[in-house]
């Protein structure tokens, strides 16, 4: 019988059964020490404060999404837990934070559940309601989405490796929080940020993702900064209705569209941004007026024809990624079987010749002349 405070170490071997942590412990594995829950429930349950469980296989936990059944799962009395270095397998959910405050999940390498039906799959690491959490340094493959946050706040996410999922990272009502150094790559969307304000997005990479690589709907003063988008089939990034938010030096490229911008969006600041060699820089289909530009800087758009002839880094003319046949295009898409008629470039060649025809819509008024050069080392 294991008492407050001691430090249990297991052996290499396989071990059958559920293990509840009801005292502060360390559970830590030697060599391949595996806890195998045999398809029932959850495998390892904490519910002491502090504990920690480290350097263990943790494999088959059983398949039910309604009771929760997850690798390790750590509940409001496991306040304080560390989990790291461990190996998660044939689990539903790898990791579930249920409302317990200040849990550091480190270094794990969670595999989760390649069924072809993904709302059957759980999640790599899951929270709801477990403030102050740390999610760091996880290397994260298959299963439904790679962590998952809802109803919750204060949270740190930073530095995973998230491949072959849904979402990488998916908020929701998750507020004052950190996404920070991750890498999504191979997934359908990157990062899906939803109904939550006042989070700090900064250095994160989305690579080879199917659909979006950024998603923001309905996030509100928020600082999103220094994040790189690469070779999306859909759309780099996805703007709905998130107002009031910083939107700097990040850079978007070889995607279908660059960036998809809803009426919505209002009292963003956007500047220092990087648009380059996507097949559409923007989609936007309104009648208002948006200045992409904050202090006298602008973004870079890489199919933007302009001179400098002061040479002080800033286009000579103002940039303006939509005419009228693109909006004609983006609200009626079979229009595009006209695209080479007459009537469309006799459109075009009116609105060139008399700016003002030009309709509502995106306007930089301080393009930049080249990528910002720390981002060009970085791609490098």
């Amino acid at each position: 019988m294991a008492d407050e405070g001691d430090e249990l170490l297991l052996k290499a071997g396989h071990y059958f059964g559920r293990v509840v942590i009801d005292k502060t412990l360390t559970l830590q594995g030697e060599g391949e020490a595996i806890i195998d829950g045999e398809g029932e429930g959850r495998v390892i349950t904490v519910a002491a404060e502090n504990s920690q469980i480290l350097g263990l296989t943790v494999v088959n936990s059983g398949d039910r999404l309604s009771v929760e059944d997850s690798g390790i799962y750590i509940t409001k009395a496991g306040a304080g837990a560390l989990v790291a270095g461990n190996r998660l397998e044939k689990n539903l959910i790898g990791i579930y934070l249920k409302g317990s405050k200040n849990v550091v999940v480190r270094d794990n390498l969670i595999i989760g559940s390649d069924n072809r039906h993904v709302n059957e799959r759980g999640n790599g690491v899951q929270i709801w309601n477990a403030p102050g959490s740390l999610i760091e340094s996880n290397t994260i493959r298959q299963g439904r989405d790679g962590i998952f946050v809802t109803t919750s706040h204060h949270n740190i996410f930073r530095n995973n490796d998230i491949q072959g999922v849904r979402y990488a990272i998916h908020y929701m009502y998750t507020n004052s929080s950190e996404v920070a150094g991750n890498l999504s790559k191979n997934n359908k969307i990157g990062y899906a940020l939803m109904f939550s304000d006042r989070l700090n997005v900064h250095d994160n990479r989305s690579v080879n993702d199917k659909e979006r690589g950024l998603l923001l709907n309905f996030v509100n003063g928020s600082t999103i900064e220094r994040n790189r988008v690469e070779q999306c089939a859909g759309k780099c990034l996805f703007f709905y209705n998130a107002n009031r938010n910083t939107f700097m030096d990040n850079y978007f490229e070889g995607c279908s569209i660059g960036i998809h911008f809803t009426a919505g969006s209002e009292k963003n600041k956007i500047s220092g941004n990087a648009f380059v060699n996507n097949k559409a820089q923007v989609k936007y289909v309104g009648t208002r007026h948006i200045e992409w530009s904050y202090q006298q800087r602008g973004n870079y758009w890489s199919d933007n024809m302009s001179f400098d002839l002061n040479n002080d880094g800033i286009a000579d003319q103002p940039y303006k990624p939509n005419d009228l046949v693109d909006q004609i295009l983006w609200a009626h898409p079979l229009a595009k079987l006209l695209l080479n008629s007459p009537a469309l470039q006799v459109m075009r060649w009116a609105q060139s010749a008399f700016p003002g025809l030009h309709p509502g819509g995106i306007k930089d008024s301080a393009p930049l002349m080249r990528i910002p050069l720390w981002m060009e080392e970085a791609h490098g």
